[in-house]
């Protein structure tokens, strides 16, 4: 039996529910258990608590983009090799928006009520540098998993020693981002122009800053 062919129109079917998944509170389950699972419970302060789940909503809302940027691309890529290494790097990705929306749950918080925007956004970005060549969508790649890890090694300084749990998904989301990194260059990725790294800089300060409490 041969394998079933997709349509454009079906792939767009499937990215509309994987938006929904992405962005929809408590509807992505982890396929591995989460790093925190065997890390005690270490009491915060109430000022400690919020701003943990400050950063840990930050980090929530990066994967969500990084859940938009590579079904984006994947959508558009042109090689076959290119398609597949942007969902498998979704599909391990979901694995860190249930690891951070659980902890944040733990805290007593919740995800960003501005996922959907930051989603969209990303997606078309993702479309955008598809289309443009594979070697630039995989460098786009590279590029913004070097922010994120930039942006874990900060938030790993502001956490607590004390609170384990946060410490271990934030490391573990770390490791992998920066395989993901390595695995886009490997691929073909070129390095992208000052200009653009500046202007992705500058989109994530906004995206941080605002859903830090949002």
């Amino acid at each position: 039996m041969s394998s079933r062919r997709y349509t454009f129109v079906d792939k767009l079917i499937q990215q509309a529910e994987n938006a929904l998944k992405t962005v929809v509170p408590n509807s992505v389950n982890s396929d591995r258990p989460s790093p925190s699972e065997n890390k005690p419970n270490s009491r915060l302060t109430k000022h400690e608590a919020r701003h943990v789940a400050g950063l840990m909503r930050i980090n929530h809302t990066g994967e969500v983009c990084a859940q938009a940027l590579y079904q984006g691309q994947a959508l558009t890529a042109h090689l076959e090799q290119v398609r597949g290494a942007m969902e498998q790097a979704a599909k391990e990705e979901e694995d860190h928006l249930a690891w951070c929306e659980n902890r944040l749950t733990e805290l007593g918080s919740h995800t960003s009520y501005l996922n959907p925007l930051f989603y969209g956004l990303s997606f078309g970005m993702g479309a955008a540098a598809g289309i443009i060549g594979d070697k630039w969508s995989l460098g786009f790649v590279a590029e913004t998993e070097h922010q994120v890890v930039r942006h874990l090694d900060s938030h790993l300084q502001e956490i607590p020693i004390r609170d384990k749990r946060s410490r271990a998904i934030l490391e573990k989301m770390k490791e992998e981002e920066l395989h993901h990194a390595t695995t886009a260059t490997d691929n073909g990725g070129e390095p992208l122009p000052q200009p653009v790294k500046k202007a992705m800089s500058i989109a994530s300060k906004v995206m941080t800053k605002s859903t830090y409490r949002i």
